[in-house]
């Protein structure tokens, strides 16, 4: 790691080191205020519904803004984060630690002075939803905050343009005859992560009231529906879909000038996996390895990770190629 990438890890910790920092400040000038149990969970109308040790809210905050905070600060110094983007990711990292630790220390607050029961819990306590429109009015402040600290400090340079040319390979196809490619583009890790979530809607559903249940069991089945996701290359151009007709992604031969096959590294390039979507690139990231890059007409790149891509990025290109001469 050089000095570059160094400054901007910091750059883009600190938001969330200043967070905690004032969270953390807030509960020791106040904590003999505060009950032993805090109101930690609210219902829509602010009611409370749950209750958490002053230890594990400090757990809790720590974990998340200091966990946060350093899987964005190394997205940030290890990405391909140039120009725009770099000050765009850093300004939302700034804007997220603001909204966290706006609504982590608003909890804390409307804990002072409440009334504890014989199990040492906060009564009477209410979270006021005007809380949830100051912590998106601080998110929009730090935003900005960010995006000036981003333009202030060194910028790193673009790096090379390693999408595809129209000279990449091909597939020799006589007259009239016509080809398609598919392949399946698993990993091990959906599957079990569809499982767990499934598993803690129906969890949710037997132990909560159904509306908690809704969005675990409807996450977990999108996820198994691309558990085992298959890609195919044909006339039509780039289809990905998952084990259902829908949801389905398709990029239109019309739409893709070139195509190439190349390494790809998920979380540095696209910030993570799954479908991401990305300044100048989207694509679809099941893990890290060969994919198919295509370079659509509108100077974006559209890739997914898929085993054997050389061959479907050759058929890709000479689809393209049939397609130019018959127009």
């Amino acid at each position: 790691m050089n000095l570059k990438s160094v400054g901007r890890v910091v750059l883009t910790a600190l938001p969330f080191v200043l967070a905690l920092a004032v969270d953390l400040l807030l509960f020791a000038t106040r904590r003999d205020r505060l009950p032993d149990r805090l109101a930690s969970h609210f219902v829509g109308n602010g009611r409370v519904d749950d209750y958490a040790g002053q230890t594990s809210y400090l757990v809790v905050t720590t974990l998340v803004l200091l966990g946060i905070g350093l899987l964005w600060a190394l997205m940030t110094g290890f990405g391909k984060f140039a120009g725009a983007a770099y000050r765009v990711t850093v300004a939302l990292g700034y804007a997220f630690a603001a909204f966290l630790g706006y609504l982590m220390g608003a909890v804390l607050l409307i804990n002072v002075d409440a009334v504890e029961d014989a199990q040492g819990r906060g009564q009477d306590v209410h979270f006021p939803l005007w809380h949830l429109a100051a912590a998106a009015g601080a998110a929009v402040v730090a935003f900005g905050i960010g995006y000036l600290a981003a333009m202030l400090t060194p910028v790193p340079e673009p790096v090379a343009d390693d999408g595809p040319e129209g000279d990449g390979e091909r597939i020799t196809l006589g007259a009239g005859e016509v080809a398609g490619w598919g392949r399946g583009a698993g990993s091990w890790w959906l599957p079990l992560t569809a499982v767990l979530v499934i598993g803690a809607g129906i969890a949710t559903l037997f132990t909560a009231s159904w509306p908690f249940a809704l969005l675990p069991l409807v996450l977990g089945l999108l996820i198994a529906t691309f558990a085992r996701p298959y890609v195919i290359v044909d006339r039509r151009g780039i289809t990905v879909s998952g084990l259902l007709p829908w949801p389905r992604i398709r990029v239109p031969l019309d739409r893709i000038e070139a195509a190439a096959s190349r390494d790809i590294r998920p979380f540095t390039e696209y910030g993570g996996w799954g479908y991401r979507i990305r300044p100048g690139r989207s694509g679809v990231m099941i893990r890290s390895g060969e994919g198919i890059v295509a370079r659509l007409t509108n100077g974006r790149d559209f890739a997914v990770t898929v085993d054997d891509s050389a061959t479907g990025a050759a058929l890709l290109n000479t689809l393209i190629d049939q397609r130019r001469t018959d127009h």
